[in-house]
């Protein structure tokens, strides 16, 4: 029983080791993507595409769900404490510094996480990385960098843009209960928003794309030669990503509310 339990920690921890060493070498890869990987510039763009562009409607419903519940929720039981102005920081705290970072990477999950495992793992099954490699271009560089990049682009966005349309929701949703001016409410929202506030929302959503991505990458080349490990490696980026962005979620409020 010992033995395994440490079979599996040590299995654990060669994998994370790994996973960072993949990361190193992707961040490495960066800056000769950007100087000469014009033939990859198409993969980024497509990234983006489907990532970013693709996944914009329904980011940005959930946002204004999400926004209009937390203002129908909130507001009558604030009120009832004559704290209504409250909610205010209460829509920043939800909306732009916890959900919106963490919602718009498990939409991402869901959509790009699992289909770039799944494809970088048929390009290994196929043999195409080891074409790649044969003609002198590194797999890395020419496959890695460009997702990676996307992914990180295109959290990045979505949360600037989850934020913005999760207050608009929320306004929607104030006039039924306390009709008021756009002006009043916008200016309520800017004096509860913080420059901290919005550099941890920006952090988060840079240093959930960057795992995504990555993530999705290992599981991708960690194939070997059976078809039916494509769709596990899809499975396991998934878990993998959902996991790790928990846990860097965890880390990074808990260290934001310390440190406040």
């Amino acid at each position: 029983m010992i033995e395994m339990v440490g079979a599996r920690v040590r299995e654990k921890f060669e994998n994370a080791a790994y996973s960072f060493g993949f990361f190193g070498r992707t961040l490495r890869g960066v800056g000769p993507f950007v100087y000469r990987g014009q033939a990859s510039w198409k993969i980024l763009t497509m990234q983006i595409l489907f990532t970013f562009v693709e996944a914009l409607s329904i980011s940005s419903l959930l946002a204004m769900g999400i926004g209009a519940a937390v203002m129908v929720l909130g507001f009558p039981f604030l009120s009832s404490f004559a704290q209504s102005k409250m909610i205010y920081p209460l829509i920043i705290a939800i909306i732009t510094r916890e959900l919106g970072p963490l919602l718009t990477a498990f939409i991402i999950i869901a959509r790009s996480t699992t289909a770039i495992a799944t494809e970088i793992a048929s390009m290994v099954i196929s043999h195409e990385i080891e074409a790649y490699i044969s003609v002198g271009v590194d797999p890395i560089e020419h496959i890695a960098v460009p997702r990676f990049l996307g992914v990180t682009i295109s959290l990045f966005l979505l949360n600037v843009y989850f934020s913005i349309f999760g207050l608009a929701g929320s306004f929607f949703f104030v006039q039924i209960l306390k009709p008021m001016s756009a002006a009043n409410y916008f200016d309520n929202i800017l004096q509860a928003l913080t420059v901290n506030d919005i550099l941890v929302s920006l952090f988060k959503s840079v240093v959930f794309g960057m795992i995504l991505a990555t993530v999705a990458a290992v599981q991708g080349f960690s194939v070997e030669r059976a078809s039916t490990e494509i769709p596990q490696a899809g499975l396991k980026a998934v878990g993998n990503a959902f996991a790790a962005c928990i846990v860097a979620d965890i880390a990074i409020s808990a260290l934001y509310y310390l440190t406040m």
